[in-house]
């Protein structure tokens, strides 16, 4: 059983289909009003259907006041470093520090290179991701960066501005090189979906993560995590993931925030609707929080 203790968050992933804008608009200022923390955006820039993220958030943020933004996650492939550095200190300084930036090494090659990217893999991938981290965070205090390597030619960049608070920086990993690089150098962990990440999996995957943290001199405790769930909420539904009652919800979600370790909840609805959003922020996350401040409370 492993329970990190952090405060709860819940979040709505929202479909960045440009197509179908206005209903995520709506579900967007839905989740704004009905409490949630979180608007994730998946990033996908070769999918030809699909919205670029940051334009999608950057134009939702201005709609919003209190919600945060989470790219999830964006592909360090095609989005350098200093450049992502740049774009998220900017909207983070636009809208008083509502931006979580998570990030990925780039886990669709073929699609990467059909833009022109590099289309890493492997050990490769691992270690351009390892220092792209790291010019992040050296930009996001904004001091100087310079870095020559195999992966990056930054000569110089005065970087800036520095958000109101800092930005939090998230790793999207699934295996273990990039696990353990989450638990040395970011601020916390974003796992795939879970029909992808299986609960059964999660121990595991959180014990690479503690014990890389553990060695590098960080105390795992301070680590967000974050699980990415598909599935639909109430009878008359179907689909992949987790489907039930709202009562099957809160047990599962309660359970995997004790059990897993999971602080952070981004609700990834197969059915798009204003009642899912609702049944999520209204009905689940409230009682998931009462239930696990209780379970903490009698320990």
């Amino acid at each position: 059983m492993t329970d990190y203790g952090r405060s709860l968050s819940f979040g709505l992933s929202l479909d960045p289909a440009a197509d179908d804008f206005g209903q995520t608009r709506r579900l967007a200022l839905q989740a704004e009003e009905s409490g949630l923390e979180l608007l994730a955006v998946q990033d996908h820039p070769y999918v030809p259907v699909q919205l670029d993220s940051w334009t999608l958030i950057s134009h939702l943020s201005a709609a919003t006041r209190r919600i945060s933004f989470l790219t999830d996650v964006a592909d360090l492939q095609l989005r350098p470093p200093v450049m992502l550095a740049k774009a998220a200190a900017s909207l983070s300084t636009l809208t008083d520090g509502r931006v979580l930036l998570g990030v990925g090494g780039g886990g669709i090659p073929d699609a990467i290179a059909s833009m022109s990217g590099p289309a890493r893999r492997g050990a490769d991938m691992v270690a351009f991701a390892e220092e792209s981290v790291g010019v992040l965070r050296t930009a996001f205090q904004g001091k100087m960066v310079r870095l020559h390597s195999k992966y990056h030619s930054v000569d110089g960049y005065r970087a800036g501005p520095v958000p109101p608070r800092p930005v939090e920086l998230l790793l999207g990993a699934q295996k273990p090189r990039m696990l353990a690089l989450a638990g040395r150098s970011a601020d916390g962990w974003i796992s795939p979906l879970n029909i992808y990440v299986a609960p059964d999996e999660v121990p595991a995957l959180q014990k690479i993560i503690d014990e890389a943290a553990t060695a590098a001199g960080r105390d795992p405790d301070q680590l967000r995590r974050v699980y990415n769930v598909i599935g639909s909420i109430g009878s008359g539904h179907g689909g992949p993931g987790l489907v039930g009652s709202v009562s099957q919800w809160t047990d599962t979600l309660t359970r995997w925030a004790v059990e897993l370790g999971f602080d952070t909840f981004v609700f990834w609805p197969t059915d798009g609707t204003e009642e899912q959003v609702h049944l999520f922020a209204q009905d689940v996350a409230p009682e998931v929080r009462a239930r696990v401040a209780e379970i903490r409370r009698e320990r």
